[in-house]
């Protein structure tokens, strides 16, 4: 016999069946893999820099739309058209050495830079945060040496 008690505990199943379907297929992406690719000298503006290049290994694991523009989120800067995610570079203490608001594509993973003059002892480590500004979501990488 199917009591109403029945039919409340059917519609609560199926409730549960659906919510949980969405969440497991909402794709899990991992944190970024960071390591450095080297070191560049080059001089600007009379100065002379090293600038410290960083590559992200499971880059081709991030989907290509985490970098869209996105005019309907705040510009970064001037830039109305700066990218769903942002990646920010920050030494192990926590301070923030640069930004990249306008990657167009999970491949530009591959030039994550920050420069200090030369002559200037870099920090021992490294990690970043991207931040996908539709999702609100944050992954952050390892901490990556500055030398090789």
């Amino acid at each position: 016999m199917f009591t109403r008690k029945h039919a409340v505990l059917a519609v609560l199943t199926l409730i549960l069946v659906f919510a949980t379907q969405g969440v497991a297929s909402a794709p899990l992406l991992p944190n970024p893999v960071l390591y450095l690719l080297g070191q560049e000298y080059y001089t600007t503006g009379g100065k002379n820099f090293v600038r410290y290049r960083f590559d992200v290994l499971n880059k081709d694991l991030y989907p290509d739309d985490m970098f869209a523009k996105s005019p309907a989120l705040p510009p970064c800067g001037a830039n109305t058209q700066a990218a769903r995610t942002w990646v920010n570079v920050y030494d192990q203490s926590g301070k923030r050495l640069q930004g990249f608001c306008a990657f167009g594509k999970s491949a530009d993973l591959g030039s994550i830079w920050f420069a200090l003059e030369e002559g200037m002892v870099p920090p021992s480590w490294v990690y970043i945060e991207m931040n996908d500004r539709k999702t609100n979501t944050k992954y952050k990488s390892n901490l990556a040496d500055t030398t090789l």
